[in-house]
């Protein structure tokens, strides 16, 4: 018999009462155990305290409610930490059990989720991945064989400045070195620079980038609601599809170009990988492989959204930073032109000789994490953290910009001081859980090893090589520090700034 919309309809009011009924008793004998929150709507529960800022909204919750705090966003349960203790319950003490992963609707809709390293479940097929990553890409042998392509990027990026400089004029930060991480990564992946300084290309690449990872990560109703998806209000599924398909459309060609090579030439008899698509290729077409074609497209996208996006911000949130800490930026050219010399090019083996500019990179990654939030986990299973209970399937976020910020962790925690980090020892690697920017155990970043290298190689660079002023006579107090949350936290209104020609370094 077929029913009618009007009989669904109905049933569905008949039935909402004692739903909403079922799920009220159930919420309540939970509750006794879980951690506090605020309190909470009808039907949505927490959702109008999340705002567009979450990691705002919920390091402001988190005084109130502390360290540990549940909220129900609709039909998820999220319980937010918010301290270094918490942080290390999660992160160490019960890594395996919150190893899961809560992809939002967006990540579902392409079906990301199932393929990506990043969203992956902790599964053979994931640890399959992270082999790959860690051997082809982010061993010491392979940074180590591929810096002269990161030092010959460096070398064009400068190029560019340098002309810029003769000419006076403002260059985005974040833009000019999201070209230089990107063909870093293309390189890398492709054999090929995927773009200029000036091209229009890299524009449409970043933009690409920066959509899929605001996209991705903003709060979102299908998150809440997922029998609501299939509706897209948001219009957060469409945009990713855009965004996704155009870069899947230029990997798809190297694909091909490359198939039809092997192709063509038998194969390569030598064995030798050229770069990472010609590794993934070797495992996707070899005896009993688990790799398909769509598990190396987005593999790729992995790679290509951590390799540019993460870098060329914290580049940017760093010379934000020191524009409107003129001493903080002096102190450290002068470092940096005493130590490396008035004529020399900085290069990777320095870095470890520039002890303030490290403490400057730790700063910036204390006041402004890549990922604010880090990557969203879930409970396999009932976990207790701090006392508290973590429901199974329970969605827990780490909030490490509030952690950044605590007063109770941090002297002065709103100030750029990189001098709190020469006065003690603090590991960005996932040991010290008072600043994890990439994470920690077993989900920890794989491309960590490598931002370690870039950023503060790049930064370095444009200090030793420019002194650097705001375009059209702008004050630095009045520098805005407005974000674009996502995933990874961008600067809303891209950073101008003229390259000048450098003082000498008995000037500074």
């Amino acid at each position: 018999m077929d029913i009618s919309s009007s009989q669904i309809l109905l049933l569905a009011c008949f039935l909402l009462p004692f739903l909403l009924l079922f799920a009220s008793a159930k919420s309540r004998r939970r509750s006794a155990a879980l951690p506090p929150g605020p309190p909470r709507f009808p039907v949505i529960g927490n959702i109008l305290d999340v705002g567009k800022n979450p990691h705002h909204s919920l390091a402001d919750l988190s005084k109130t409610y502390g360290p540990v705090m549940s909220l129900k966003l609709g039909n998820l349960t999220t319980v937010v930490v918010s301290s270094p203790e918490a942080a290390k319950e999660v992160l160490q003490v019960h890594d395996q059990v919150l190893s899961g992963r809560t992809p939002s609707d967006p990540v579902r809709a392409i079906g990301h989720h199932d393929v990506s390293v990043v969203w992956l479940p902790a599964s053979a097929h994931w640890r399959q991945l992270r082999k790959i990553l860690a051997t082809q890409l982010f061993s010491p042998q392979r940074l180590e064989a591929t810096k002269p392509l990161r030092m010959n990027k460096l070398r064009e990026l400068l190029g560019f400045l340098g002309e810029s400089c003769s000419r006076g004029e403002a260059v985005d930060i974040a833009r000019s070195t999201f070209v230089t991480s990107l063909n870093i990564i293309s390189n890398i992946l492709f054999s090929v620079d995927f773009a200029g300084y000036d091209s229009k290309i890299s524009y449409e690449y970043q933009d690409a980038a920066v959509r899929i990872m605001e996209v991705a990560g903003k709060p979102n109703i299908a998150d809440f609601f997922p029998f609501l998806g299939f509706l897209d209000l948001q219009g957060s599924r469409k945009e990713i599809k855009a965004c996704t398909e155009r870069l899947f459309r230029v990997f798809q060609g190297f694909i091909d170009a490359r198939i039809a090579k092997r192709l063509t030439h038998a194969g390569r008899k030598d064995g030798s990988s050229v770069d990472l698509l010609d590794s993934l290729l070797d495992l996707a077409q070899g005896d009993k492989s688990e790799l398909g074609l769509k598990d190396v497209k987005h593999f790729l996208l992995d790679m290509f959204l951590a390799g540019t996006d993460t870098s060329s911000s914290t580049v940017e949130w760093a010379m934000v930073e020191l524009l409107r800490n003129p001493k903080v930026m002096a102190k450290a050219q002068e470092e940096i032109r005493r130590m490396i010399g008035e004529h020399e090019i900085v290069q990777e083996s320095d870095i470890a000789k520039l002890p303030y500019l490290q403490a400057v990179v730790k700063e910036t990654f204390r006041l402004h994490p890549p990922a604010p939030l880090l990557i969203p986990r879930k409970a396999e299973s009932d976990v207790q953290i701090l006392g508290f209970l973590v429901p199974k399937n329970a969605q827990v976020l780490i909030n490490v910009w509030a952690i950044g910020r605590d007063p109770n962790v941090w002297e002065n925690p709103m100030k750029f001081e990189p001098e709190r980090f020469l006065e003690r020892e603090t590991d960005m690697k996932g040991k010290d859980f008072e600043l994890t920017p990439f994470g920690a155990g077993r989900r920890i970043c794989p491309g960590m090893p490598l931002a370690l290298k870039t950023v503060p190689l790049v930064l370095a660079s444009l200090l030793h090589s420019f002194d650097w002023k705001l375009q059209n006579g702008v004050v630095s107090d009045h520098l805005d520090m407005d974000e674009a949350f996502g995933v990874t936290l961008h600067k809303a209104n891209p950073l101008y700034a003229v390259p000048v020609k450098k003082r000498d370094v008995s000037q500074i």
